[in-house]
C-alpha cells in the first residue's frame, strides 16, 4: 500500500552498512524462517507462489519491524542513526514517518467505517486505545467493513496513515495469530489479548508468522474442497424437464403441485420442495455443506412452470431420484418422462464466469428483480435469528445475545455475514441492510 513517503534513502542506507543490513537479516529470518523451513521453501519461491507483490510486502513488514527495535548497550537504533546521518536531508514529511514507523508497533485493526479513496476508521484489537480515523486512497477501494488488518498505524502531523506493509487477515488466520500469540506471550486461553506496547513491538514476527502459514497451505497443495448438501451427497446439479402431456394446461399442474405439503409456493409459477417430514438432517459431508434453509426445513429443490414444461432443480442424484418420484406422484399422467441434464460444481461455476456471449433476456426488470432478493433475504435473515447456529454453539442468535459471553460471540457472527455479504460484488446481498438484525437483537450500540 502506497504510503507517499519515500524510503530509498533509509533502505540504502540499511542495505550499504554491514552491521545494520546483519541486523536486518536476522529480523528478516524470524519473519521468514519458521514458514520457509515448515514447508522446505526458499524466500525466492514465495513470489511464485504468492505473486510478486507480497513477498515485499512482507519483507516490508519485517523492515519496518527492524525500525522498532534497538541494538547494544548504546540502545543503538535503525531509524535514528540515519535521521542523524544522511538522513537529516530527507523532507520534513519523510523524517517524521520514519520517526513514526520507529514509534508504531504493529497490530491487529478491525475497519469500523469505510470512505472509499480517502479514509477509514480503525479498531485496535489488541488494546483498549480508542478507534482511530486514518486517511489512505488504495486500501479503502479494497476494504470492506469489519475487515481485519494487520498494519501500523503512524502519526504524520495533524493526521494518521498506515504503513506500506498492510497485511489481510481472514478468520483463520486471526484464529493462527491469536494460538501463536497467547503461547509466545504465555496468556491463557480464556485470557483477553490486551497487550502493552512493548508486547506489540516483540509479536511482530508473529503477524508474517500466521499469514505465511494461513496461505502457503492451500497454495502448495491446492486440493479442491468436498462438498455436499444436508444430506451428505456429493454435489451434482441435475435439471429435470417434464414435457406437459397433449392438451394439460398450466393451471391443471399448478392446482396438483399447490396440493402438496412439501411444496411452498415461492412465485407466481415457482415452488420451492422442503425437506417438511426431516426439516434438521443430522447427516453431513466431510467437507464445505451447501445447504439452504426456509422456515426451519431444509431445501431439497425448486420447481418451474414455463410454457409446457416443469422444471425440477435440485443438487444431488439422491435427491433427483426422490424429486422425480415425488412429480410422478403429484401429477401422474399429466407429464411425460423427464429430460436430464446433470453439471458438476466446476462445470456450473464455468457456466456463472463471464463470457463473450450475449447476455439472455431477463424476464424482469432489474429493479424488480432486485427488490425480491431483498425480501427473500429479509424472510431468510428474519427466519435465521430464530434458528440453531453452529457458530454460537448451537444456539439461535436471539438465545446467544441473552448472555456476556453469547452476545461477543453473536457480535462476531454478525460481522461475519455482513463483512462476507459485503464482498459479493454485483450481488443483491451485496448493498444489503443488516442494521436491522442489530437493532432486532439489541446490539446497535456494538455496531461501530
Amino acid at each position: 500500500m502506497a504510503t507517499g513517503n519515500d524510503l530509498g534513502g533509509l533502505i540504502g542506507f540499511i542495505t550499504r552498512d554491514e552491521i545494520w543490513y546483519e541486523r536486518l537479516a536476522d529480523v528478516l529470518d524470524e519473519h521468514f524462517l519458521p514458514a520457509l523451513e515448515a514447508f522446505d521453501l526458499d524466500f525466492e519461491d514465495l513470489g511464485d507462489l504468492l505473486g510478486d507483490d507480497w513477498p515485499m510486502v512482507l519483507w516490508g513488514g519485517g523492515l519496518e519491524d527492524l525500525l522498532g527495535r534497538t541494538f547494544g548497550p548504546g540502545a543503538e537504533n535503525a531509524a535514528d542513526a540515519y535521521l542523524k546521518g544522511s538522513g537529516s536531508k530527507e523532507s520534513a514529511q519523510t523524517r517524521a514517518y520514519i520517526k513514526g514507523l520507529r514509534d508504531a508497533p504493529a497490530s491487529l485493526y478491525e475497519v469500523s467505517e469505510i470512505d472509499p479513496g480517502k479514509s477509514m476508521v480503525l479498531r485496535d484489537l489488541l488494546s483498549d486505545a480508542e478507534p482511530v480515523t486514518v486517511q489512505e486512497h488504495s486500501a479503502t477501494q479494497m476494504l470492506q467493513r469489519w475487515d481485519r488488518i494487520a498494519a501500523r498505524v503512524v502519526i504524520q502531523g495533524d493526521h494518521n496513515v498506515i504503513s506500506g506493509a498492510l497485511l489481510p487477515f481472514e478468520p483463520e488466520t486471526v484464529a493462527l495469530f491469536e494460538d501463536g500469540l497467547r503461547s509466545v506471550l504465555k496468556l491463557n486461553p480464556d485470557d483477553e489479548l490486551r497487550l502493552t506496547q512493548d508486547q506489540l513491538h516483540r509479536s511482530a514476527p508473529l503477524f508474517t508468522n500466521a499469514w505465511l502459514f494461513a496461505h502457503l497451505p492451500n497454495l502448495l497443495d491446492p486440493e479442491p474442497p468436498q462438498i455436499s448438501n444436508s444430506d451428505g451427497d456429493d454435489l451434482l446439479f441435475h435439471e429435470m424437464r417434464f414435457p406437459l402431456a397433449s392438451k394439460v394446461t398450466q393451471s391443471q399442474v399448478s392446482q396438483r403441485l399447490s396440493q402438496s405439503a412439501e411444496l411452498v409456493v415461492s412465485g407466481q409459477k415457482d415452488w420451492t420442495w422442503l425437506a417438511v417430514d426431516n426439516p434438521s438432517s443430522t447427516k453431513r459431508g466431510t467437507g464445505l455443506v451447501l445447504d439452504k434453509s426456509m422456515s426451519g426445513a431444509s431445501v431439497l429443490g425448486s420447481l418451474n412452470l414455463k410454457g409446457k414444461t416443469l422444471t425440477l432443480s435440485v443438487n444431488s442424484a439422491a435427491r433427483a431420484e426422490r424429486g422425480e418420484a415425488l412429480v410422478r406422484d403429484l401429477l401422474g399422467d399429466l407429464v411425460k418422462s423427464p429430460l436430464t441434464s446433470i453439471q458438476t460444481v466446476e462445470q456450473m461455476m464455468a457456466d456463472d464466469s463471464p463470457g463473450d456471449g450475449v447476455a439472455e433476456e431477463e424476464d424482469i426488470p432489474p429493479a424488480l428483480a432486485r427488490q425480491i432478493a431483498q425480501e427473500h433475504l429479509d424472510h431468510h435473515y428474519r427466519d435465521t435469528l430464530d434458528q440453531p447456529i453452529p457458530a454460537l454453539d448451537g444456539k439461535t442468535p436471539r438465545q446467544a445475545a441473552r448472555s456476556t459471553a453469547g452476545r461477543k460471540n453473536v457480535i462476531d457472527w454478525l460481522k461475519t455475514i455482513e463483512n462476507r455479504s459485503a464482498r459479493q460484488t454485483g450481488s443483491p446481498v451485496a448493498d444489503y441492510d443488516f442494521s436491522w438484525m442489530w437493532d432486532e437483537l439489541g446490539l446497535s450500540d456494538y455496531r461501530k
